[in-house]
């Protein structure tokens, strides 16, 4: 039988590659798409933007299918569809077929990121499967610390295309096999969510509440989150950070966001998730409020604190589902939970823009506000007995 290590060691590899070959694309590669395709470089963001509406209609689908055959049959079939997202990519010739490759690796994106891998641990492990899901974001947390210089390597030695070629070949050659060695679940199907007796219709109003209160928190903080990927150096600028320091300050995010999750895996384990998901909420919006006081010199404590609350929530998108409504039904429900996640990630990058546009670092009160409403609604949760 395979160790848990060995399991986080293949799905975090595989979802490391799942991130870097997607998700962290458009990054290195957008302006020589746009270029060589004859299109604006904001087209290959609209389609890339696209991609990510897909995945969000695609990761309930997902879900039931992990729930009902275990994470090995969909992940690897994945690969494939990974693959083949990317070498139609490489083969783009204008704007329809440039859609038409990101649609294809919304499907897999949908069924390939950290959704699917945290369902896949639930199948496997039921509700001891908070550990090896922090696991999990500990290694893929590396995903752009990767992608990005491998792809711009790629991209400088060899041209965009070769870069996406190579990309499908690493699903093909690396990431298809890592899910064909993982377990497969031996326990029955639970794909079926638990049905809810009449008498019972108290709790059933309780857990929809719940998951609303999931719903909420889950696509407002995937708001800021994907923001401040898209906008925080020039958050900071425009609040007097000099370029060069800017970019100091922003690169301390990735880092931050591996120690919040050393410290959830560490000190924050002995409590419940819910604890560690109220720190995580509230985390961004006070280290804003001190960087709009206090200008630069908070810029690092501002970076510093939005990473780690952004990695510990990360944890929190897999856990929180899991203590509320076990492990029944988990990869169904947490694909709609994380339904408007994906919509505002979608969102973000233009609405936080013409905030900017028209407020300059005041903006940051609109993230403020989300994070605060955040942390206020899951005061209202009660901690579960696990």
């Amino acid at each position: 039988m395979q160790t848990r290590g060995a399991t986080v060691a293949k799905l975090g590899t595989a979802v490391t590659i799942a991130y870097a070959s997607t998700y962290y694309l458009p990054a290195i590669l957008a302006k020589q798409m746009a270029a060589s395709l004859g299109v604006e470089t904001s087209t290959v963001f609209l389609a890339f933007s696209v991609a990510l509406l897909v995945s969000a209609v695609v990761g309930p689908l997902a879900g039931r299918l992990v729930d009902r055959y275990g994470g090995r049959r969909v992940l690897a079939a994945n690969n494939l569809v990974f693959a083949a997202g990317l070498v139609a990519l490489a083969s783009a010739q204008g704007s329809a077929s440039l859609f038409a490759a990101w649609l294809l690796l919304g499907l897999a994106m949908g069924a390939g990121f950290y959704e699917t891998a945290f369902s896949t641990l639930v199948r496997l492990y039921g509700k001891d499967a908070r550990s090896t899901i922090t696991g999990i974001t500990l290694i893929a947390g590396f995903a752009s610390t990767v992608g990005w210089p491998l792809t711009a390597w790629l991209e400088a030695s060899h041209g965009w295309r070769m870069a996406c070629l190579a990309w499908a070949g690493v699903h093909v050659l690396v990431a298809l096999p890592l899910h064909l060695w993982l377990a497969q679940p031996s326990g029955p199907s639970i794909a079926t969510v638990e049905s809810t007796p009449t008498a019972h219709c108290d709790t059933a109003v309780r857990r929809n509440g719940v998951a609303w209160v999931l719903a909420f928190v889950f696509g407002s903080t995937w708001f800021v989150s994907t923001a401040m990927a898209a906008h925080l150096p020039l958050l900071l600028q425009a609040n007097g950070v000099s370029l060069a320091a800017s970019v100091v300050f922003a690169s301390l995010v990735g880092p931050a966001q591996v120690a919040g999750r050393l410290l959830e895996h560490g000190l924050l384990r002995r409590f419940s998730p819910l604890i560690s998901a109220r720190l995580a909420s509230i985390a961004h919006a006070v280290g804003a409020s001190v960087f709009l006081l206090f200008g630069v010199p908070a810029g690092a404590f501002f970076t510093v604190l939005h990473g780690a609350g952004n990695g510990i929530m990360t944890i929190a998108n897999g856990t929180l589902p899991l203590i509320f409504f076990g492990p029944l039904g988990y990869g169904t429900r947490q694909g709609y939970l994380m339904m408007p996640a994906r919509f505002a990630q979608a969102a973000a990058p233009y609405f936080f823009g013409l905030a900017i546009a028209a407020y300059g670092p005041q903006a940051l009160v609109l993230s403020i506000t989300l994070g605060a409403l955040s942390c206020t609604v899951l005061m209202l949760l009660k901690v579960p007995h696990e």
